[in-house]
């Protein structure tokens, strides 16, 4: 993740910039892959089908398709694929990922199929990776704007919800209320909670909490800040009281974090 000197989340806060941010392909071992009956496939896992066709829960890609595969699935069918497995890093990538399906397919084009067939072609290793990356993002972007999603992800095209997500994960360090939330959101306190909990699953609050949570850990993890300094960045004016936040979240507490948070990120 990117913050800025006071400590808020930059660098753009559209739904894929959050998602991917943390998700990204370094030496994802981008291999050619013949798919012939069934295998049991990895995850987090990008497909490319340069030909034939194969399923995943229902899921069928077809040549020219792109195929994520979110967890270890059974596939089926024949298949000439270029793949590339994600290892997610940070608490953020692996909160906002748990929102995509186990197996997601984005449409594509018979031309496609050619260019899949031609990826680990160019060179160095370096630039597969950012072909993977730019076909997961599209991938997702084609998978987004047809199905929208559950959870965090649907809610941030709410028009009620939407902006309470942006101004919390923009701005983790405020002294959010419901009163203020509800004020971002133009609507009653009872309006915003009830649409809130409806679409996201927990109440305003309680996500927000667990948000700050999750940004506390990444800068645990990628900086030495020091614990009440990480406490101000996500909204709490004393480490005590965010110390007992984070443990009762996490499960372990915010030194415990340096070590454990740092061994994901």
């Amino acid at each position: 993740m990117m913050f800025d000197r006071a400590g808020r989340i930059v660098d753009g806060m559209e739904p894929f910039d959050e998602l991917l941010r943390g998700v990204r392909a370094d030496g994802a071992g981008v291999r050619r892959t013949e798919i012939d009956g069934t295998r049991v496939l990895p995850g987090l896992t990008l497909y490319a089908v340069a030909s034939g066709e194969m399923t995943v829960r229902g899921e069928t890609a077809r040549a020219g398709d792109i195929l994520v595969v979110q967890e270890s699935v059974a596939a089926q069918g024949r298949a000439s694929v270029v793949s590339g497995t994600y290892e997610i890093k940070g608490a953020v990538a692996r909160r906002l990922t748990a929102v995509l399906p186990d197996a997601l397919v984005a449409q594509g084009e018979d031309r496609c199929a050619e260019f899949y067939a031609n990826i680990g072609m160019e060179g160095p290793g370096v630039v597969a990776d950012r072909l993977l990356d730019w076909l997961m993002v599209c991938a997702l972007k084609e998978w987004f704007e047809r199905e929208h999603g559950d959870g965090w992800l649907g809610a941030r095209a709410d028009a009620v919800v939407g902006p309470v997500l942006e101004a919390m994960h923009a701005n983790p360090e405020r002294a959010w209320t419901l009163a203020l939330l509800a004020k971002e959101a133009g609507v009653a306190r009872t309006t915003l909670a009830g649409r809130f909990a409806k679409l996201v699953g927990v109440p305003p609050l309680t996500y927000l909490t667990e948000w700050r949570m999750a940004v506390a850990a990444d800068l645990l993890a990628e900086s030495s800040a020091t614990v009440a300094s990480v406490a101000r960045k996500v909204g709490y004016a004393d480490a005590f009281g965010f110390s007992a936040a984070f443990k009762r979240v996490h499960g372990f507490s915010p030194s415990e974090c340096r070590t454990r948070c740092a061994a994901s990120a």
